[in-house]
């Protein structure tokens, strides 16, 4: 398979330290399909965003194109792995309820990923893509973090990055669109955590990549003074953008 594959070298680290969705988001998006008996997370990683789902569907078919992935994804009995492009799926026809994209559509062929999911999609059916960009903590600590972003690994950002910084909204998404509440996520962190988390991003892989040195070591000595006294966990916080939309 023929992907655009960031992230099966950081497989491990992006099972360990990406921060998790909130439960709030799933059982809304159950409220909304038509009904909870199957599920299709696609582009599902090391399945953070399946195992959400799981508390509310009866049935999850979670798939991703990097084999690394999926090795890392944690079992459950509702949920069902496989190896398997967004773009081509091998699911039947209209035999999902709910299709869930969390943070990858952007990295999909979307014409090909839009007849995908309408052929898959059952008739009502509810096709959610979300996304997160950067993160707040505080603002001390936010001003070396954006600076980090923007000029340090700024250069190394795939393109598709700006569709993140968008929060999807320039998507043309072939559904009806359907609103939904703004949520957040948060994650506590130790500095090695977000030393951890920083090292999934794609474009400090592409800097490493490139210049053959680590750019977050640096940026964590430079944090370590504002970090506080015995540098406690830190909240971290994600603002989620969401589109939704349903199959008529």
């Amino acid at each position: 398979m023929s992907f655009p594959d960031h992230f099966s070298l950081s497989a491990e680290g992006y099972a360990a330290y990406r921060p998790d969705y909130p439960d709030a988001l799933f059982a809304e998006l159950a409220r909304l399909s038509p009904a909870t008996d199957l599920a299709w997370d696609c582009a599902t990683g090391s399945g953070q965003a399946a195992l959400g789902l799981a508390r509310h569907f009866d049935r999850v078919i979670a798939s991703d194109a990097s084999t690394a992935q999926i090795s890392h994804a944690v079992p459950h009995p509702r949920i069902k792995y496989r190896i398997a492009s967004a773009e081509s799926s091998g699911l039947a026809d209209e035999s999902v309820a709910l299709i869930t994209v969390a943070q990858a559509i952007h990295w999909f062929d979307l014409e090909r990923f839009w007849a995908e999911a309408a052929r898959v999609l059952r008739p009502g059916g509810v096709l959610a893509a979300w996304c997160y960009g950067a993160f707040v903590i505080e603002p001390a600590i936010d001003a070396l973090l954006d600076t980090f972003y923007s000029e340090t690994v700024g250069p190394y950002w795939p393109p598709e990055r700006r569709m993140i910084e968008s929060r999807y909204r320039g998507i043309a998404m072939p559904l009806e669109e359907l609103p939904f509440p703004t949520l957040w996520m948060e994650k506590a962190m130790m500095l090695p955590t977000l030393a951890g988390y920083l090292g999934t991003w794609s474009s400090v892989q592409r800097y490493r990549e490139a210049l053959g040195h680590d750019p977050v070591a640096p940026l964590i000595e430079a944090l370590r003074p504002l970090w506080g006294a015995g540098e406690p966990a830190r909240v971290a916080r994600w603002e989620i953008g969401m589109r939704v939309g349903r199959r008529r």
